[in-house]
């Protein structure tokens, strides 16, 4: 069994046995996926005491977990969990069976094939991106706070790996050539700029990764393509499908 959810911001609720039922029918060769904005690795410093807490609940959980990285993630340290090659693919081992599903990667799971592109920009920073070694670190942040506007601070709460870097996004080409850019499902966190457009009416502007995204959609072949980053549950014509809360069965 494969099942895929959105962005969880390091709520798991969804994930218990009274709101998810079906595990209990599960094993660790059965799956759900989660299309970014994990957040069970954001903190400061390594695994916090509830970070470690929530990574080891779902190593014991009837499943194995995988996602793709959202915007809010703390890139410095995902980055820094082991790489191993997993079903074809690159993945971050967070424990044997909670999993990071790298960007530009084509896995084989259960017969089906998937490439995964995660990262987007992160749209609620109107303040924007303040650093602490700024002499008016203090004054800003202060003054913002006061205006209530939303802003990040660089390596606290914003990186800038949550867009994709040129060589991703060419290893994500490689990889679809490689199977002749066709496969079953395609799973990112944010899409490409034509459906955020659509969907957004206005709000999102497109940017390098979305463009990315696009030249995706055009050339490659798929069945279903599953995306977080909106906050809303909508099928998206006929082959795109944007998630949040829901947890869809694929296969």
């Amino acid at each position: 069994m494969i099942y895929i959810t959105g962005d969880t911001h390091a709520r798991f609720h969804r994930f218990n046995n009274e709101n998810f039922p079906e595990q209990k029918e599960m094993t660790k060769d059965d799956y759900v996926i989660i299309c970014g904005d994990f957040g069970g690795v954001f903190d400061v410093g390594w695994e916090s005491k509830s970070e470690k807490y929530w990574l080891d609940w779902f190593e014991e959980r009837n499943f194995t977990l995988l996602f793709v990285d959202g915007n809010h993630e703390n890139f410095d340290r995902l980055y820094g969990y082991p790489v191993k090659e997993w079903h074809g693919g690159k993945v971050h081992e967070l424990r044997p069976h909670v999993l990071h599903l790298m960007r530009g990667q084509v896995f084989e799971i259960d017969g089906k094939k998937f490439f995964t592109f995660g990262g987007a920009s992160s749209h609620d920073i109107q303040g924007g991106i303040l650093e602490v070694d700024d002499p008016q670190f203090k004054a800003k942040k202060r003054l913002l706070d006061k205006e209530w506007v939303p802003y990040r601070i660089n390596h606290l709460s914003w990186w800038e790996q949550e867009l994709a870097s040129k060589e991703e996004m060419e290893e994500g080409r490689e990889n679809l050539r490689k199977h002749d850019y066709t496969v079953d499902f395609i799973v990112t966190h944010c899409c490409s700029s034509s459906t955020q457009a659509m969907i957004g009416a206005g709000l999102y502007q497109p940017d390098r990764e979305t463009d990315y995204l696009e030249f995706i959609k055009n050339y490659a072949n798929y069945k279903k393509w599953f995306f977080g980053h909106y906050h809303d549950n909508r099928n998206i014509l006929d082959k795109e499908i944007l998630v949040y809360e829901q947890i869809i069965r694929i296969a």
